[in-house]
C-alpha cells in the first residue's frame, strides 16, 4: 500500500508539471539524453546522446522512497531529481525532488527557484508554508502562507521566495515537481550571507538596517558552511 501511496504521488506530480507550461524552451525531438562530451548535438545546454545508443538507465533514479538525513543546521534535506541526475530530462522541461524535514522545526529555508514554478504535495508530518510575491502596487510584499497535512498540495510561483517549515512532533516529507530540468536554487540566507567573494559588510548593514558586527558575524557563519 505504501509503495502504491509512493507511486501515485509521483505520478500525479509528474502529470501536473507536464500540464503546466514549462519554463525552458519545448523540444523539437523525442529525447535529448544529456551527455558530457562534446561530440554530438547542442541542445538546450546539453550534448545529446546518439539515440541508438539511448538505454532505459538514462530516463531512471532510484531511491526516492528511503528516508533522508536531516541533521544539517536547518534541519531538512532534499534531494533533487533533475537533469544532474536523469540525463533524460534534458529538454523535457520538468524535475522532481524529496524533501525531508526533522521535527520540532526543520525548515527549508527562504529559496527561489529562478526557472522553475514548483507543485509541492506533503505524504507525512505537517508543514507550514508559503511565498512572498513581488512588489504590490503599494510597495508591499505580501506573504501567502498554508498550513499542510499528508495529501495536501500547494503552489510556489516561478521566481518568489518561498520556504517549508515542519510545526508537527514528527518527521515530516514532501515531494515537489517543478517547471525545469534545471531549475535552479537561491538560498537567500546563503546566497546574501555566504557569497564568495563576500558582499561588503557595508553594503549588506545599511540594506539591513543593522549592525555592521551582526553581518560580520552572519558572514563568517554562513561563508564557512557555504565554503
Amino acid at each position: 500500500m505504501e509503495g502504491l501511496k509512493f507511486v501515485l504521488v509521483f505520478v500525479l506530480l509528474a502529470l501536473a508539471s507536464s500540464f503546466a507550461s514549462a519554463s525552458d524552451p519545448s523540444p523539437l525531438q523525442d529525447f535529448c539524453v544529456a551527455i558530457n562530451e562534446t561530440d554530438g548535438v547542442f541542445v538546450n545546454g546539453k550534448f545529446c546522446k546518439d539515440p541508438a545508443q539511448v538505454t532505459e538507465n538514462d530516463f531512471f533514479y532510484a531511491g526516492l522512497n528511503m528516508p533522508r538525513d536531516t541533521s544539517s543546521p536547518v534541519g531538512s534535506k532534499v534531494t533533487p531529481v533533475n537533469v544532474a541526475q536523469i540525463a533524460g530530462l534534458n529538454t523535457l522541461g520538468i524535475s522532481f525532488a524529496r524533501i525531508d524535514y526533522a521535527p520540532y522545526g526543520g525548515l527549508n529555508p527562504p529559496h527561489t527557484h529562478p526557472r522553475a514554478s514548483e507543485i509541492l504535495v506533503v505524504v507525512e508530518g505537517t508543514l507550514y508554508v508559503g511565498f512572498v510575491t513581488s512588489n504590490l502596487a503599494n510597495g508591499d510584499n505580501r506573504l501567502i502562507t498554508k498550513v499542510l497535512n499528508p495529501g495536501d498540495v500547494f503552489v510556489f510561483p516561478i521566481g518568489l521566495i518561498h520556504f517549508q517549515f515542519n510545526v508537527g512532533k514528527t518527521n515530516a516529507v514532501a515531494f515537489a515537481s517543478l517547471s525545469s530540468q534545471n531549475p535552479g536554487v537561491i538560498t537567500i540566507a546563503n546566497a546574501v550571507f555566504g557569497a564568495d567573494p563576500p558582499i561588503k559588510p557595508d553594503v549588506l548593514a545599511k540594506a539591513f538596517q543593522v549592525d555592521k558586527k551582526i553581518v560580520d558575524y552572519l558572514q563568517k557563519q554562513f561563508w564557512t558552511d557555504n565554503n
